[in-house]
């Protein structure tokens, strides 16, 4: 089995990012936090409270999530980014203009109330890379206090995922946010970075003083960086 074994504090309206490699403990860190698992010894408190004494559904709403395998369902646009039938229009303009889809949705036959998909009638597909700007725009419409990004740009072209992180900024705004990733180039915008190894924290820093330790950030990022140059 695989274990966790870590301890930190998360500062509220800091961005923090988790990076390591594949099974390093990032998704399980996710995981336990938003309580799709429970922690079989330890403790994650909210507030100075254990998160497991908060009621779920009352808990949940605190989190807005991206995770890699996001769905886009069968369903006009407006209520994919709304997750009901009850839309706030001028919600959903603006979080489509932060995602860079505007232009997008105003060219489809029902613009934002357009069908999705082809699995009952005759909806429009949309690119993996504008499915995952969908994704960020349904989280962004949440407006919940706490942001969870678990790599979401991984299906984006490196234009694609720039985009993203230009109008990053004006997404988190002055959210808490975790950010996960293994492409170390996508960090930079963190306020803090802890790189996890095999289930522990191995360190914890900045983008700059990380690089200036010369451990496993500094060597994932200069392996990395010659292909994102």
């Amino acid at each position: 089995g695989f274990s966790l074994n870590v301890s930190f504090a998360l500062e509220e309206g800091k961005i923090t990012g988790f990076i390591g490699r594949n099974g390093a403990g990032k998704t399980t860190l996710i995981k336990l936090l938003l309580r799709l698992y429970e922690p079989t010894s330890g403790t994650i408190t909210l507030n100075g409270i254990d998160i497991g004494k908060y009621d779920y559904q009352e808990y949940v709403q605190i989190f807005a999530a991206v995770f890699q395998d996001f769905r886009i369902y069968h369903l006009p646009l407006d209520e994919n980014l709304a997750g009901s039938e009850n839309v706030d229009a001028e919600r959903v303009k603006t979080v489509l203009e932060q995602v860079g889809l505007r232009e997008r949705v105003a060219r489809m036959k029902d613009g934002a109330h357009t069908l999705l998909g082809h699995d009952i009638g005759d909806g429009e597909l949309l690119s993996g890379g504008e499915e995952q700007k969908l994704a960020i725009a349904r989280a962004l419409y949440k407006d919940a206090p706490f942001v969870i990004l678990d790599e979401p740009t991984a299906a984006l072209d490196p234009i694609a995922e720039a985009e993203i992180y230009e109008n990053f900024d004006a997404l988190v705004g002055k959210k808490t946010a975790i950010y996960i990733s293994h492409r170390m180039s996508s960090c930079k915008f963190c306020d803090r970075i802890i790189v996890l190894d095999h289930g522990r924290i191995a360190e914890d820093g900045t983008h700059d003083t990380l690089l200036a330790n010369h451990g496993i950030y500094a060597n994932l990022y200069e392996t990395q960086a010659q292909y994102y140059t």
